[in-house]
């Protein structure tokens, strides 16, 4: 029996109010609008379907890939042998926690509503993930930032399933963040149900007013206009990514759909018809002339995904 035949016996038994979807094409998940099918989507209404799913999923085989806004993905142009669990749907649960100054959050919940609700609680510290398009859980993987900010500094702590181990839950200072890292990137089999944010008490106006610049400065800046997946490379130490890249004179650098964009040079946007093929192309060849050039090997910050 086929992965993907075992699974779908399975959640008729055990999850039938599951939503399911069959070859789903990963372009409408992913903010690239890149990727072939998904060979299952499923879509959890709760914690409680996530972890049963998740389960099953490593029963049958199925290399669960758990996803939020997919906004830092891109998936293969032949699609994805495998299960694919998107929390945007169904996991967004977004209050105020039990402690002074905290708020929980689900892993769907998208971090300019995460934001929103920061402020309209009089909430400071998370302005900085008002302008980042995707959602808490791949934030805290990856430790998402912008401007001086990033999810290390009100992260208090994560609850999550761990397979092999089942649920923990890590305070700030057990998740190993570092610049675009976490505990996560070492154990990517973990996936984030929820997060406590540790923020701090301040004027409701002010804040307001600090993510409206905070967007200004990033819609002048960046290529929010076309299709990408934000920043295609990490900062390489002691350097920046897109001086390097525009010093190269790679701006507008096209491979079919795929371009390094003309407004900041740390972008790979998809211009029309990109596929993941033409992206990885315009990757490969920034990251060999950078090298050729100024001896630095750029990191892609994008996950590719196989």
């Amino acid at each position: 029996m086929l992965w993907y035949e075992s699974l779908d016996e399975k959640i008729r038994d055990y999850l039938p109010d599951l939503k399911v979807v069959c070859d789903e094409p990963m372009s409408r998940h992913t903010s690239f609008r890149v990727g072939g099918p998904a060979k299952r989507m499923a879509f959890p209404s709760s914690g409680k379907q996530l972890v049963l799913l998740m389960s099953f999923a490593e029963e049958c085989g199925a290399r669960p890939l758990v996803i939020g806004n997919g906004t830092n993905l891109l998936a293969p142009d032949e699609g994805l042998d495998r299960l694919v669990i998107d929390v945007t749907e169904g996991m967004t649960r977004l209050e105020a926690g039990e402690e002074p100054n905290t708020i929980l959050a689900e892993c769907g919940v998208p971090l300019a509503r995460l934001a929103d609700f920061a402020c309209r609680l009089g909430l400071t510290g998370v302005e900085f993930a008002h302008g980042i398009p995707g959602s808490l859980g791949g934030a805290v993987c990856m430790n998402a930032g912008a401007y001086g900010g990033e999810m290390k500094q009100v992260v208090k702590s994560a609850t999550i399933l761990f397979p092999q181990e089942g649920i923990r839950t890590l305070r700030g200072d057990e998740l190993d963040f570092s610049y675009r890292h976490s505990v996560l990137s070492d154990r990517p089999e973990g996936v984030v149900l929820h997060a406590v944010v540790q923020l701090t008490p301040g004027d409701g106006e002010a804040i307001r007013e600090k993510m409206r610049e905070l967007m200004g400065r990033r819609k002048a800046s960046q290529p929010l206009e076309w299709p990408s997946a934000g920043s295609t490379f990490k900062r390489p130490e002691g350097y920046f990514a897109g001086p390097l890249i525009e010093g190269c004179g790679l701006k507008g650098y096209t491979v079919g759909g795929a371009q390094v964009s003309e407004k900041h040079a740390g972008f790979v946007i998809n211009r029309g018809g990109a596929t993941c093929a033409d992206v990885l192309a315009v990757i490969r060849h920034v990251q060999e002339t950078v090298e050729q050039a100024h001896g630095v090997r750029l990191e892609p910050e994008v996950r590719i995904l196989r």
